[in-house]
């Protein structure tokens, strides 16, 4: 490996051009991919080389990108490689090109991010600030896996209860008691008096157990996170704090909300709608936007929520006994404004306080109201009857989807390629066109596509470890690629066209449109999801004029017939 270390290295420092250099270093990518040769056997002076293509503030972009995949290829294969690209790689360098328009440069950045963070495990983690432009499902994939490490790191905590002989977690305890209430100097007491103030201002501050508040905290989940909520909100925003408790303690006993017994539930609320403890999968990509624009998520929301709780309770005149009532609601506010993405927790902090009980009974209103319509036997029959008009319009749309095709990439055994190619079915639906591309370029003309399948051939599709290239590497597969994963056999079973679709999105497109093209049923999710808007937003408009009108079950019975049917009229008697 020495000798193609040099050889190497000889064409790196000489080739000048941009074009040349990136060709080189795929080069070199597609040389490693082989396995022949072991990533450790690289020098320290390449690995500087390769580095310096990434630090460089102005380069072509396309040399980054290869750069980057070499380095990720780097840190997953060896741990020695690992720290050398650390010390050459700075997390500031990373999230600058995070920050750039360009998608790709985007994507193998965060991929190089992401090899790091799992090589490393207490990697140094900096905040990345997101664009609020719209993201790849690859990029918004790292995104989300970026979110669930960060958060994952209060696990410890969230499963830690509280320990009464733990004098650090004692005396924040005894802190959060001593912000809320300007209590008299505590040494010139005697140590039942001390015991006495204690358990009154520790009942007042919303404990359950007063005597020993840490018992309160023995639940875990929220364990210690809990406690480090509520010490955040005391000291980052007193104020509001001993107004809250101040407020609360003046009130009669069952209308009064309890801070410390509020603040452990909403912890815990706040562990399951940010998912803190679970993985991350494989094909998640539900991220929060705020995160990436906020240092201390967890207890910045908790310290907005926990005013929400308060203002909530006051609205609904909630007493003891409706603490579980407060809590949903509470729950409902949140979730329902971080579906719609905002970008800021001032955006956050507007939009939830906008959220009011009153706003919350309407929506549960209208969402009610709305499922009895769709519930209705009438509705049920009419959506029967819309169906293979709305089908017949997805149909349609899958095939000219198909028509426009889609760029896939090309998938080894070890890792992700560079190399594309090109499918799209013909405008009269008969041929399947498809051929090797060169970069992500604009559509290619089926002229362009030298290869082709005529529909006619096509014997069947199949998904999953079903898929032939899926057998042949067994075992060697994630779950993600196995999910996206489709072939269609033709002529006779050992003939196969393979493909690996970029997202869910497009792997449910073709296997709908190939289905379609056999005369098949689709059966994807996606499907199923856009039949079901397209019934909702055809039933809403014939329904229309039925505003406030009740949708009887049953049809009004058919009325008698007449005596008779003797309807003509005798003009000739009327003349005499």
């Amino acid at each position: 490996m020495g000798n193609n270390n040099k050889l190497i290295l000889f064409w790196v420092f000489l080739c000048r051009a941009p074009l040349i250099m990136t060709h080189t270093l795929t080069a070199f990518m597609e040389l490693m991919d082989h396995g022949i040769v072991s990533w450790e056997n690289l020098s320290s002076v390449f690995i500087k080389k390769i580095a310096g293509f990434v630090n460089a503030k102005v380069l072509d972009t396309s040399i980054q990108q290869v750069s980057l995949a070499i380095l990720e290829s780097m840190v997953l294969s060896s741990s020695s490689l690992f720290n050398e690209v650390k010390q050459e790689i700075t997390l500031e360098r990373l999230i600058s090109h995070l920050q750039v328009t360009n998608q790709q440069l985007q994507t193998k950045a965060m991929a190089l991010l992401m090899a790091m963070l799992q090589a490393g495990g207490e990697a140094d983690r900096q905040n990345i600030i997101h664009s609020s432009s719209s993201v790849g499902d690859e990029m918004a994939h790292y995104l989300y896996v970026l979110q669930t490490v960060r958060l994952n790191h209060l696990e410890a905590r969230m499963r830690t209860p509280l320990d009464s002989y733990n004098q650090e977690q004692r005396d924040m305890l005894h802190e959060l008691r001593q912000a809320a209430f300007e209590t008299e100097s505590e040494s010139g007491l005697s140590n039942e008096r001390r015991r006495s103030l204690c358990a009154k201002e520790f009942k007042k501050l919303g404990f359950s157990n007063n005597s020993n508040p840490g018992q309160d905290l023995s639940r875990c989940p929220p364990g210690l996170l809990a406690l480090d909520t509520m010490a955040y909100f005391a000291s980052r925003y007193p104020d509001a704090y001993s107004r809250f408790v101040l407020e609360n303690s003046s009130r009669e006993d069952k209308h009064e909300c309890p801070f410390a017994r509020s603040s452990i539930q909403l912890t815990l609320i706040l562990c399951e709608i940010l998912r803190i403890g679970e993985p991350p999968s494989e094909t998640g990509s539900d991220y929060h936007p705020i995160f990436f624009a906020q240092d201390r998520l967890l207890e910045e929301f908790f310290c907005i929520c926990i005013q929400l709780l308060n203002k909530t309770w006051k609205e609904m005149r909630a007493t003891q006994e409706d603490f579980d009532k407060v809590m949903q609601v509470v729950r409902e506010q949140i979730t329902r404004t971080l579906s719609s993405k905002p970008t800021s927790l001032e955006l956050f902090k507007n939009k939830v306080n906008a959220l009011n009980y009153s706003e919350i009974l309407k929506l549960r209103q209208t969402e009610r109201l709305h499922q009895e319509e769709t519930l209705a036997p009438p509705v049920l029959e009419l959506k029967e009857r819309l169906k293979p008009e709305l089908l017949e319009l997805i149909r349609q749309q899958r095939l000219n989807r198909l028509c426009h095709g889609t760029l896939f990439r090309k998938i080894s055994s070890r890792r992700r390629q560079d190399k594309l190619w090109y499918c799209r079915l013909s405008p009269n639906h008969k041929v399947l066109h498809y051929g090797d591309v060169e970069g992500e370029t604009e559509t290619p003309s089926i002229e362009a596509l030298q290869e082709k399948i005529p529909v006619a051939d096509i014997k069947n599709v199949v998904t999953g470890k079903d898929c032939p290239h899926m057998k042949e590497n067994k075992g060697k597969q994630t779950k993600e690629v196995l999910d996206l994963a489709f072939s269609i056999t033709y002529d006779v079973e050992e003939y196969s066209l393979n493909f690996i679709a970029s997202s869910r999105t497009d792997f449910c497109l073709w296997t709908d449109g190939l289905n379609v093209l056999l005369g098949k049923e689709m059966s994807s999710e996606s499907m199923r999801s856009e039949l079901e808007i397209l019934l909702s937003m055809e039933i809403k408009l014939r329904l229309l004029d039925l505003e406030n009108v009740p949708i009887p079950d049953m049809a009004p019975p058919i009325p008698k017939p007449p005596s008779n049917f003797n309807f003509c009229y005798d003009f000739s008697q009327a003349e005499q």
